[in-house]
């Protein structure tokens, strides 16, 4: 059994990889750029929740991409196989896939990844199909992971749950502040605990606070 690869943080620089995907050869730190990722992975094509996955991220497609968002997905099969599933899924969920899916029949980006939920990539189920990879990584313009989610086979992914955290981060970024429990866009949101005394009601002058350490600001529309 091959040694597994060192887990991600977040805070790790994204490993960057070349591979095949739907829309050509892929080298990740070019596909970034200026960029944020959110590359999402999948067991098996041809599968009942990973076909429903895709079909979402597809429909969502602009919302992210109006965001500064690329999509990447990959599943542990081949190019044909794909493209053959993608057709599949446009029937499915009246969804069309625009954005590459990574081609790793040898699940070496997913062993890159630490996709894994067992010790090794041979582990597969009666049927062949294996138990590694339903997993999230949301990547910034600096190549840095901020967000990592795994999910069991089993399992949906929340879409809609990828899309909110990555508007939690850009607006983070932005504005020195952070999100409290089930923030979305238009909610209050906390001054960040680094910003202190003149600084915090000059950035925030609708400052609220509730204790020393937890402060409620609205932010403008356009942040």
């Amino acid at each position: 059994m091959a040694e597994r690869s060192a887990p991600l943080r977040l805070g790790s620089i994204a490993p960057n990889f070349q591979a095949d995907t739907t829309k050509g050869p892929i080298d990740l730190h070019e596909y970034i750029g200026d960029n944020w990722v959110v590359f999402f992975s999948h067991p098996e094509d041809y599968t009942p929740v990973c076909t429903t996955e895709l079909g979402e991220m597809a429909r969502l497609e602009p919302e992210f991409t109006k965001r500064g968002v690329k999509l990447l997905g990959l599943s542990a099969n081949t190019l044909g196989s794909h493209e053959g599933w993608i057709q599949d899924i446009k029937e499915v969920t009246g969804s069309q896939v625009n954005f590459p899916i990574v081609a790793d029949k040898a699940r070496t980006v997913a062993y890159l990844y630490d996709m894994i939920d067992q010790q090794d990539t041979t582990n597969v189920d009666e049927k062949g199909i294996a138990f590694t990879i339903r997993s999230v990584f949301v990547i910034d313009p600096k190549k840095t992971i901020r967000t990592i989610l795994s999910y069991p086979a089993s399992t949906g992914r929340n879409s809609a749950e990828i899309l909110r955290i990555v508007d939690s981060l850009q607006t983070g970024d932005k504005n020195k502040i952070t999100t409290p429990v089930n923030w979305v866009p238009g909610d209050d949101v906390i001054v960040h605990p680094g910003v202190k005394g003149e600084e915090a009601t000059r950035l925030f002058p609708n400052l609220r606070a509730v204790k020393p350490y937890l402060r409620f600001t609205s932010l403008p529309k356009d942040a």
